[in-house]
């Protein structure tokens, strides 16, 4: 009876709960990384991941790091981590960012002359009254970036096994869009009010 007691309070000990935060300061440092990336001016965003070293053993190891760490899960309950870099370099989120840095070029126009604005949720709306000639084009524009921005947040949750993350990326995203906004772009605060960056 006693070797029971002693096993259990053993698996008991072993059983430590710690919550897996959503990591905000690593959010933060991958929604600027993509946001400086979307509005260079650089042709193409494809080029630069050509020429960057691409590695089957990196996608390897985290393949295995994944199987592990579901594996002890199951055992263990999980742990907080420290330290928890994002995944960003799928090919679902490198075809998302191509798409919005070749769109970036039509809307940035529109976004210097105040006819885009980015709302408090981070996605854009028309401001302004919109010339009759190219309100279609804009609404177009409009809607598939807003399209894409929560096809990407929604991206990177799953690229790191927390789709639940989507409301947090979204909301780390809002405020980046804000903070690297090119000066004269106009920006919605959390009262509904507008102010120019």
């Amino acid at each position: 009876m006693r070797s029971v007691s002693f096993f259990s309070a053993l698996f008991l000990t072993a059983c430590v709960t710690i919550n897996i935060y959503f990591p905000a300061a690593a959010a933060e440092q991958v929604a600027d990384e993509i946001i400086k990336g979307i509005q260079t001016d650089e042709t193409s965003l494809e080029q630069k991941d050509e020429l960057a070293p691409q590695s089957n053993h990196g996608t390897l190891q985290r393949v295995a790091y994944r199987w592990i760490d579901n594996v002890l899960n199951v055992v263990i309950t999980p742990v907080h981590a420290a330290d928890v870099d994002l995944s960003v370099n799928t090919p679902e989120i490198r075809q998302l960012r191509n798409s919005m840095h070749t769109r970036f070029g039509s809307l940035k126009p529109y976004y210097a002359r105040g006819l885009v604005g980015i709302k408090a949720d981070g996605f854009l709306v028309t401001k302004g009254s919109v010339p009759l000639k190219d309100r279609n084009k804009v609404n177009k524009l409009i809607a598939a970036e807003n399209s894409d921005r929560k096809k990407l947040y929604q991206a990177i949750a799953n690229a790191n096994g927390h789709p639940e993350w989507f409301a947090q990326i979204k909301s780390t995203f809002a405020a980046r869009w804000v903070g690297n906004a090119q000066p004269g772009w106009w920006y919605q605060i959390s009262n509904g009010s507008w102010k120019q960056k």
